[in-house]
């Protein structure tokens, strides 16, 4: 704690204690006030300006330290200067008072606060910047919530000092009119509790309740103005029309069809979308052919002698549409069909809140619906560099379609697709070459991570150009070269196909929602609110079309809360859950991670501790040769509590779960150190990491009085 905070924190401590000390906790009760009733008036009568000063700056004082004695001080305004007067000094002395409490929480605790439990606080802050000032009117509205206490919370919070203080004065206008109007009438008061009755209570509760009706209220008429262009249908064919069978509307329809509802889901191409046909499950196969030929080529470590491997490149890619072909059934239109599902292959259209278009060849239907959910995913983000079309370029749909292998890959891009393609096809015998803008791969991921990934891919032979732009695609002399700025120089490349791997951006076009009128976010994805839904009650988005996350077991989380919220929220809503999202770079040595990572705390300002253990000192990771790596476990400081981990290693992506179980839950690293792993397995890092945080965290104090109690006992 800085010097400001020690003396403000020390001034506060003083004036409290000299408050009790010289007994003015005795002076502000109604018998005192009664009592020197008379003695009042007449020194209000003979100075008034002067006791409407000291009467006010008492107040601030009172109520700026949360000292007992404002109902009090209330009555007393009501008594001596009237309903009006005291009406009117009441509420601008207790709400510069209450402003005084309110700034001094927010100085004192609220950095250390929010750096303790930013985790948890995240809804919170997030919530009071778009609703805080209705929240606060709606505490002010009843006296029964102390006014202290909540002063003292909102400075804790987001909310702007000038909406504390002019919510703070209308919302507690009508108190104080009760109370001052009381004051008034001081004589016939016999205590504080005949002040408000049950009834008077109960009047104040629903005047508190009546912020809620009134915000129900005018989502009502708001979403009647924005349904009032399409008139609603007075029947429905069906509950949900999902638009999208990847990951997320496969899970939506599932959902759907699982609790009875009538669902359709529509999908334009082949069910299973991106991940099925040109995402996780080809690249991960790809990665599994690329890993053997490098552990074949290894061999030699293990004391197997063998020639170098002979990649059939056709075979490989021969495999992946197998294992395709394999899977493709747990996604079939049979399979949903079955749960429950009416599938429609087609191109899908919304054509109001409550009817969407199916055109195919057999035809075009229009459905009713009383929800919409929106799954259409994304594609490849291809930036307009000079010459790239005309030179042609493959991107992480369509690179699955090769069956020669490329000589010179070229690769565009340092993030997780790119780094992860750039492996499996240098392993499989391409030179590739991998161009990123920004000074170092995976730049989401801690430094420490981006380097040893570096190390590893040069070592393996690819050639890693950071810090270098594509400027510009052109063939000369019947070869493609791309001509890249690197420190104000410009660098010719020659290559043979070009892999574009810059993120991928989300299909929000070509289903009607630019002509409904649904939003769009910054990042052009679908707008949606904590629960999936757009600025369309009853449209919900999940997965990559929505963001913020481009991963299949988000877009399967989303996914849930997208089919429940859609199909039960008139009745009860979920918030999206984000506290654990967990998320995985397969390649060699793989990085995974839930949480927060170092840069990510240091850009929010969060104060963490770090636990850090490296594989190289794990037995099972020494006997399989894959010592490259550690787990790294950020903690809020003097606690075991987890914030996130990092993971770079041989089965990275499999670790990770203990730690995603642990956050989902609370459980600490007290949790993981006394939970049984079993010898030897690469499982054992997690727990040993947990051991490093303990040994960092030893009461030494203890262990001294226990070295003398031990020694003790020798003689």
């Amino acid at each position: 704690m800085n010097p400001s905070r020690i003396l403000l924190l020390a001034i506060i401590a003083v004036a409290i204690t000299v408050f009790f000390a010289v007994g003015g906790h005795h002076y502000l009760t109604l018998d005192m006030l009664k009592t020197q009733q008379d003695s009042l008036f007449a020194y209000r009568d003979a100075h008034r300006q002067l006791t409407i000063a000291l009467y006010g700056l008492i107040y601030i004082i009172v109520t700026g330290l949360s000292l007992p004695g404002a109902t009090v001080m209330t009555l007393a305004g009501g008594a001596l200067f009237g309903l009006l007067w005291g009406t009117v000094i009441v509420s601008f002395a207790s709400t510069m008072g209450a402003t005084l409490a309110f700034l001094a929480a927010r100085f004192l605790f609220r950095e250390q606060i929010q750096a303790r439990f930013g985790d948890r606080l995240k809804t919170i802050n997030e919530g009071m910047a778009k609703d805080g000032a209705f929240y606060l009117f709606t505490l002010r509205l009843v006296p029964l919530f102390p006014f202290f206490i909540i002063n003292l919370v909102m400075g804790l919070t987001a909310i702007n000092t000038r909406t504390f203080y002019a919510v703070s004065q209308i919302g507690m206008l009508a108190g104080t009119l009760v109370y001052v109007n009381a004051g008034t009438q001081l004589a016939q008061l016999d205590s504080l509790a005949g002040i408000l009755s049950p009834t008077l209570i109960g009047s104040f509760a629903l005047l508190g309740v009546f912020p809620f009706i009134t915000k129900k209220i005018l989502e009502l008429l708001l979403a009647r103005k924005i349904y009032s262009a399409w008139p609603k249908p007075h029947q429905f064919d069906n509950n949900l029309v999902v638009i999208g069978a990847g990951a997320g509307g496969l899970v939506a329809s599932y959902i759907a069809a699982a609790v009875k509802a009538k669902v359709t889901l529509i999908e334009k191409h082949r069910m299973g979308g991106d991940c099925l046909y040109t995402g996780c499950v080809p690249s991960k196969t790809l990665i599994c052919s690329a890993k053997a030929a490098a552990q074949i080529r290894r061999s030699g470590e293990f004391g197997i002698h063998t020639s170098l491997p002979e990649v059939d490149f056709a075979a490989v890619m021969a495999r992946v549409k197998a294992v395709i072909k394999a899977i493709e059934p747990h996604d079939s239109p049979e399979r949903y069909t079955d749960l429950g599902v009416d599938v429609a292959y087609g191109t899908a259209k919304i054509l109001s809140p409550w009817e969407v278009e199916v055109s195919s060849g057999n035809g075009t239907r229009v459905i009713t619906t009383r929800a919409i959910v929106i799954a259409t995913g994304a594609k490849p983000f291809v930036p307009a560099i000079p010459g790239l079309a005309e030179i042609g370029y493959l991107t992480s749909d369509t690179i699955w379609d090769l069956s020669e292998k490329p000589q010179r890959l070229l690769v565009l891009g340092g993030g997780p697709i790119g780094c992860e393609l750039a492996q499996a096809f240098a392993r499989l015998g391409c030179q590739v070459t991998q161009i990123e803008i920004l000074p170092r791969l995976l730049a989401r991921e801690d430094s420490e991570v981006s380097a040893l990934v570096l190390s590893k891919f040069r070592q393996e032979g690819i050639s890693v150009l950071l810090a270098h732009e594509a400027k510009e695609f052109v063939s000369e002399q019947g070869e493609n070269i791309l001509i890249a700025e690197h420190q104000g120089q410009a660098i010719h490349i020659a290559f043979d196909q070009v892999l574009v791997a810059l993120g991928r951006s989300a299909n929000v076009s070509g289903f009607g929602a630019q002509a409904l009128g649904i939003d769009l976010s910054a990042k052009n994805t679908i707008a949606i609110d904590g629960f999936q839904a757009t600025n369309y009650p009853n449209i919900y988005a999940c997965g990559d079309v929505a963001g913020p996350y481009q991963f299949t077991h988000t877009a399967a989380h989303q996914a849930w809360y997208a089919s429940v919220n859609a199909l039960f929220g008139q009745v009860k809503k979920f918030r999206t859950d984000y506290s654990a999202i967990p998320q995985a770079t397969f390649i060699e040595p793989e990085v995974a991670r839930v949480g927060l990572n170092e840069q990510e705390a240091r850009e929010q300002g969060i104060v963490y501790e770090t636990s850090t253990y490296a594989l190289n000192e794990l037995d099972r990771a020494i006997a399989d040769a894959a010592t490259q790596g550690f787990v790294k476990v950020l903690t809020r400081p003097g606690t075991d509590k987890i914030l996130g981990v990092t993971i770079v290693g041989e089965q990275a992506s499999e670790l990770i779960a203990e730690f995603v179980l642990a956050m989902k839950h609370n459980l600490g690293l007290n949790k993981i150190l006394g939970t049984i792993h079993i010898y030897p397995t690469l499982a054992e890092a997690n727990k040993y990491t947990a051991g490093v945080w303990k040994r960092q965290h030893a009461p030494q104090r203890v262990l001294k009085c226990l070295a003398t109690y031990h020694r003790w006992l020798r003689h």
